[in-house]
Parts: structure tokens; C-alpha cells; sequence
């Protein structure tokens, strides 16, 4: 064949050099550029003379595709060296090992993949895309090839008169079933774009002639609803930037854009919505692009959220957190659809200029922001597990290496913006808005959801925390915050507590003193630090306030150590206890029933064990004379058999129920759809019980835990009660805990 004309030849010439001055800032090693000119040269001697369909000469069409590669795919030298030679095996019977030989291994095995993914017969692909693609992958050894592959048919489509209507064909079911979704799972969005576009035109062009003529008709009607859009959440992100300056700084800058959605995009959202284009209510979207300190940008793409949300309403289902979690592309962007009026909704954007960056040319930018001058393909070693797993994140985006997130941005009923460490509960946040809601908090309303107050929030929540006057802090809250803000909170209540029951301690110590004629002073106070192994005297005092110390052991501990002085204070307590149980059993020689009227014997029922009608239980004669009333397996028995058993006394139930009894039972299972509606049921409804107290939890593998306080009449109800509950799917074991 004739060889080119001198001005084709020239022609060629200028796309070549146009070319290297493009992809120049990416692939400037000198070895780098000669190899890659070297292959220039081979090509050109190789196909000199060969055109394609359309008259154009073939080396431009190769010339276009090293440009494509660098610059819009993220490619680099070795990706322009394979695509000058791509296909040169089979169309001009080079072979494999003459290629290595010049232009070395890797090319080689770029150039062998590319050739077995051209031999396959993807005429059935739509019946079976996904498996399809597992066996494309499986193929090849360098994913090059398949971005090789991507690149070729974005030219095809971009010069579709250099193609056969037959070969254009088959590149559109390509395209359709192959490529769109590997584009979409690398985040080449805007290549993606482009190949949906090109797609409809071929397969629906009336549509898409329809559809982009309405939206020309209506072009100047949008841009002036676009522009009062943009100028309104303009003046709300203003106000933010001026609310949260430092210094007098700015913590960030900001741009905004608009744009129709695409056609491809509204023609889908037509056939989703089973709507005209008249009636898609989202055609709009607008970005909000921010530049600020890379450390700040998840922050302040929080506030420019919170400040377009507190203007328009959203639409909370469609908020899209891409910036906490990104996508397996490495897409990072945040979402929502807010209302700009009764009809119309704008989707907004918001993310930095890097990530938008990131979203335009896909996994290749993160590595221009570790200041290199050069492309790396360091990214293609996740591309294969990307491909396979879409699910996975398996991107790591670079940025992270220098600044990893461990925040999360929540949202008051107001609309401020809370900042919290990763893993916050619902009390955490309660202790960041005030120390007295932290404080009395109950619960609270997660994006309108009742939840516990040990739930763990995510970003973007919209929490309301419901408080209660009868709540306080209690020792196992430590348990249930990860801020030290609401640790140290917590503590410091805990400890002006203890601080205010020593006291109490303190005064009911010194008044038994004085009745026993003994001193108070320090010298007595260590003796019975020392005595009852406490640290100090506050825990003495705090432990006698609580009952762990009886005053009854100080008493018989003094009076060993001060002779029998204390004695004639007052009639000795074993004594009082002796006569008052003999009185008792002269006038009753069956044991004491409960719930009968017995003169001058008073009965409480112990709160350590809370014991019900139907319990085995026994009497305890305290210091005041009246009984305490203990289950037979309350904690405390053993040690009050064991060291007063002339204070215990037999009692019984007389029969007669009662529906104030307390008793809390103790639930764990799988936290399944629904169960909790069904332990309700069976407690208030099908057994008409009265649920004092409910608390649940559940943990990060689906299993909860549950406690109950009741009000229930005696231990056979109980009993059916726990029968029923532990017949409920999903519910491993109930226990009755006190």
C-alpha cells in the first residue's frame, strides 16, 4: 500500500507533538518519552498508508487514544506505549516476543491481555453481564488492558464514522453491558456520562431528541430558578463562613454551580417514576465545590449541609453520606434533595475541590495530591478487587494517609452542628449540648426514631434527647460514652454524690456517738477506717450512709475498745432483737404470715431482693425492731445467717396478692423485626402486667439485651410470664435478676 502524503504525514506529526505537550505534566521521565517515542516511530513505519473507515489515517486514531489515556482515564507511559501497539500482533503479524524484545515485559503482557479480551464473543453478554465480567477479568493478568479496552471505545464513539456500522453495533453492546458498569465502579463518572449519552442517542434517538428539546425550551425558565437557588444558599453558607470564623478567617471558601441532569439520567428517572418529562420532579442539581485545609473538609462540608438544611427542607431519605464512607470508586461527595418550592426539588452536592477532582477523572487523582508531578499506576493494584468485590472500599484514598477522620458531624433539632469522635452514643451528644441534659437524659429521637441512650450515631443524625426530672447519672454510664467530656461529667456527678451521702454518713455516725457517750474526733474515725478497711474516712462515712457498713458492728466494735461505758446508753441491740422475737413467737406458734394485721409488728419487703407472693422467703429483725422480709436466695442471705442468726424469724405468705410487688427480669436474643412490639404485647396485653421500667441495648452483631422492671402480683405470674416471653422467636433466655 501507498504510504501517507506529506501533508498526512505532517498532520500526524502535529497530533504527536500536540500530544506530548498535553500528557508532558504526567509522563515526563526522558526514558519514559523515549519509549514512548520509539513506539511512535514503529507504529509509523508499521501502519504507513493504513486509513480507517473513514479516510482519516489510522496513526491519529492511535495518537488519540495515548491523549485519552493519560489524561481523561489516568494512565501512564506504559499505557500510551500499549496503545500505539494495540492489536499490532493480529492486524500486522508481529509477534508477541519481537514486542517484549523492543518495548519490554509489562507492554507485552498489556498488548497479550488487550488481544484475548478482543477475541471473545460478547453477542450474549445481556443475558449474563455479571458473570460475563467475572470470566472478562479472569482473562487477563493487567488491568491495563481492560482500561485499554474503556479507552478505545470512548474514541469509537467520539469518531463513530471511523467505524462500520456493523463493528459500532457490537461496541454499543459492549459499551452497555461491559464498560458503563466498570466506569462506574472505577468512578470515571465522566466517561460514564459520555458513554450513556452516546448509548441512548443510538439505541433511542427520538427520545433523546424529545427529551433534550424540552429541556432547550425550557432553558431560560430553569437558569433564573437555578440562579434564585444558588443566590438563597449562597446567603446561608455566607452567614456560616461569617458564624465560624477564627481569628477573623474564613474557615473555608466556597463556588457554586448548576446543571440540567443528563438525558440518559431524566429519560431513566421518566421510566422509574412512570412520569412525563414534564413531571420529573428532581431535573436539577447544583454543586457546591469548597476549598479549605484538607484536615477541615469533612467539617465544613457538614456546615455547608446544615446551612442549605436549615433554608429548604430535605428530603431525608435521600441524603447520601459518600464522605465517611466513600464509595469503592474512592467517590467522595455529599448528598441531599431539598424542596425549593411546592413542586420543585434541587439535588445538591457538596464536596471539596479534591474530591471533586476525584469524582471528574476517577482513582488516578488521589495520587496527584501527594504533590507528585507525575501519574503513578499505583492505583491499578486495587483496581481487579474492585471490580470483583463492588461492594468493598478497597480504594484507600491517599489524602487518608496524612489525615484520617475519626469524626462525625450531628445535627440538633435547630440545625448546629455537634462534632463528635467516631463511636458517640446518644449520651455523649446529650453531655455535648448541656451538662444538664447530659445529665437527665432518657432517651432520645434519632432522625425521628426512639432510641436507647446507649445508641451509637452516625453522621448526619438529627437527635432530640428526651429528658426526665427522675433520671441522674449512674456508675455504669461510664460504660456508655466514649467522650471524656461526658466521663468527666459523669464522674464528677457521681462524686458529689458520694460527697453529699458522706455527709449524711457523717451526721448519723456522730448522733449514734453522742447517744453512746463516745467521743468523735479522729482518733475514733481511723480506728474504724482501720477496722472496716475502707481508704478514708469519706468512704466510711458514704458506706455507713448506704447501709454496707451496720451501725450495729461500729456499736459492738466501740464497745470492745471503750469498756462497757456505751453499755448504759442504751439497752444492747442483740438484747432488744431477743426479746422482741420471743414476744413474736409467744404469741404465734405458726410463722409469721405476711400480709395479716399483727399488732405492734411492723414488715417491709427488703429492696435488695425485692421478693413477691409466691417466694420462698424469711423474716429479719432490724435494729428499729421491725422485719425486713429477704428471699431465701437474696445476695445478702448467707452473710445475715451466718452472722446474725438470732435476728432470723420464719415467715410466710398469707395467700393474699398483691399488685405492687416489684420484680425485674432480665432479657437476651437476636434483635429481629418486630420483637420488641411482641414482648409488649405479651406483657401489657396478654397478661394485663404493668412495666414499671424498660431498657434495651443492642450490640454491633445484631444481639441485644434487655431489663424490665414489673409490677406483677406473685411468682406464678411471673413464672407464666417468663414462659411466654422465652417462647417468642428470637429470645435466647429471660432470667428474673432481683
Amino acid at each position: 500500500m501507498a504510504g501517507y502524503t506529506s501533508s498526512e504525514t505532517t498532520t500526524i506529526r502535529q497530533a504527536y507533538e500536540a500530544m506530548l505537550a498535553d500528557i508532558e505534566p504526567f509522563v515526563n521521565a526522558p526514558e519514559h518519552l523515549a519509549l514512548i517515542d520509539k513506539a511512535y516511530r514503529y507504529c509509523l513505519e508499521k501502519y504507513d498508508g493504513k486509513y480507517l473507515v473513514s479516510g482519516k489515517a489510522y496513526m491519529l486514531h492511535l495518537i488519540e487514544m495515548g491523549r485519552i489515556a493519560v489524561l481523561e482515564v489516568g494512565l501512564g507511559y506504559i499505557s500510551v506505549v500499549a496503545a500505539f501497539l494495540h492489536g499490532i500482533d493480529y492486524k500486522e503479524g508481529v509477534s508477541l516476543k519481537e514486542l517484549e524484545k523492543e518495548f519490554g515485559p509489562t507492554v507485552a503482557i498489556v498488548l497479550a491481555d488487550f488481544s484475548e479480551l478482543s477475541k471473545l464473543d460478547t453477542e450474549k453478554v445481556a443475558f449474563n453481564s455479571d458473570n460475563f465480567q467475572v470470566m472478562f477479568l479472569s482473562l487477563i493478568d493487567d488491568m491495563r488492558a481492560v482500561l485499554l479496552k474503556i479507552v478505545h471505545r470512548v474514541y469509537d464513539v467520539r469518531h463513530p464514522d471511523d467505524v462500520s456500522p456493523e463493528r459500532m453495533a457490537r461496541y454499543f453492546h459492549e459499551i452497555k453491558y461491559i464498560y458503563i458498569p466498570i466506569l462506574h465502579r472505577l468512578g470515571l463518572y465522566k466517561l460514564k456520562a459520555e458513554l450513556e449519552e452516546k448509548l441512548m442517542l443510538y439505541e433511542n434517538p427520538e427520545m433523546f431528541h424529545e427529551i433534550k428539546a424540552k429541556i432547550a425550551a425550557t432553558q431560560e425558565a430553569r437558569r433564573q430558578t437555578a440562579e434564585k437557588f444558588i443566590a438563597k444558599i449562597s446567603e446561608a453558607i455566607d452567614a456560616e463562613i461569617e458564624r465560624t470564623k477564627k481569628n477573623g478567617k474564613p474557615k473555608f471558601a466556597y463556588s457554586v454551580k448548576w446543571r440540567l441532569k443528563s438525558v440518559p439520567s431524566i429519560y431513566a428517572k421518566m421510566k422509574a417514576q412512570n412520569v412525563p418529562f414534564e413531571e420529573v420532579y428532581d431535573l436539577m442539581a447544583a454543586r457546591v465545590i469548597i476549598r479549605c485545609a484538607l484536615k477541615d473538609e469533612q467539617e465544613c462540608c457538614w456546615i455547608v449541609y446544615s446551612a442549605i438544611t436549615n433554608i429548604y427542607k430535605p428530603k431525608e431519605e435521600r441524603l447520601r453520606d459518600w464522605i465517611t464512607q466513600p464509595k469503592a470508586s474512592g467517590y467522595e461527595s455529599l448528598h441531599t434533595t431539598v424542596q425549593y418550592d411546592d413542586k420543585l426539588w434541587f439535588e445538591v452536592q457538596i464536596r471539596s475541590t479534591r474530591m471533586d477532582d476525584i469524582a471528574e477523572t476517577g482513582q488516578a487523582a488521589h495520587y496527584l495530591y501527594k504533590g507528585e508531578k507525575t501519574t503513578s499506576e499505583e492505583w491499578l493494584l486495587n483496581v481487579r478487587e474492585v471490580l470483583e468485590n463492588p461492594g468493598l472500599v478497597s480504594f484507600e484514598n491517599s489524602y487518608r494517609k496524612i489525615y484520617k477522620s475519626d469524626k462525625i458531624f450531628i445535627f440538633t433539632p435547630e440545625g448546629d452542628l455537634k462534632q463528635l469522635p467516631v463511636g458517640s452514643t446518644v449520651l455523649d451528644f446529650a453531655y455535648e449540648v448541656h451538662t444538664h441534659v447530659g445529665e437527665t437524659c432518657n432517651g432520645a429521637r434519632v432522625n425521628g426514631r426512639m432510641v436507647p441512650i446507649r445508641h451509637e450515631l452516625t453522621n448526619g443524625d438529627k437527635v432530640e434527647i428526651i429528658t426526665s426530672k427522675k433520671q441522674s447519672p449512674r456508675a455504669d454510664w461510664l460504660n456508655a460514652v466514649v467522650t471524656e467530656k461526658a466521663k468527666n461529667k459523669i464522674r464528677r456527678y457521681l462524686k458529689e454524690q458520694e460527697l453529699k451521702e458522706s455527709e449524711l454518713g457523717k451526721g448519723m455516725l456522730q448522733r449514734r456517738l453522742k447517744n453512746w457517750k463516745l467521743p468523735f474526733n479522729e482518733t475514733v474515725v481511723d480506728m474504724l477506717v482501720k477496722e472496716f478497711k475502707v481508704e478514708n474516712s469519706l468512704q466510711l462515712y458514704h458506706q455507713i450512709a448506704t447501709e454496707k457498713i451496720d451501725l450495729a458492728d461500729v456499736k459492738r466494735f466501740l464497745t470492745s475498745k471503750f469498756g462497757v461505758n456505751a453499755e448504759k446508753t442504751e439497752k444492747a441491740v442483740p438484747e432488744l432483737i431477743e426479746t422482741g422475737k420471743k414476744e413474736l413467737q409467744a404469741e404465734m406458734a405458726e410463722p409469721l404470715s405476711i400480709g395479716e394485721d399483727i399488732d405492734n409488728v411492723t414488715y417491709k419487703l427488703a429492696k435488695c431482693c425485692n421478693p413477691i407472693p409466691g417466694d420462698r422467703v424469711f423474716g429479719f429483725v432490724t435494729n428499729e425492731g421491725t422485719i425486713s422480709i429477704h428471699r431465701t436466695n437474696c445476695p445478702n442471705a448467707k452473710s445475715m445467717q451466718q452472722r446474725y442468726g438470732y435476728r432470723i424469724i420464719n415467715v410466710k405468705w398469707n395467700g393474699l396478692e398483691s399488685d405492687v410487688s416489684q420484680a425485674t427480669i432480665r432479657i437476651y436474643g437476636r434483635d429481629v423485626l418486630g420483637l420488641l412490639g411482641k414482648i409488649t404485647k405479651v406483657i401489657s396485653d396478654d397478661l394485663e402486667v404493668n412495666m414499671k421500667n424498660i431498657v434495651f441495648n443492642t450490640d454491633k452483631e445484631g444481639y441485644f439485651e434487655g431489663k424490665i422492671v414489673l409490677q406483677i402480683p406473685d411468682v406464678a405470674a411471673l413464672t407464666l410470664l417468663m414462659d411466654k416471653l422465652k417462647a417468642i422467636e428470637g429470645i435466647l433466655d429471660v432470667v428474673r435478676i432481683d
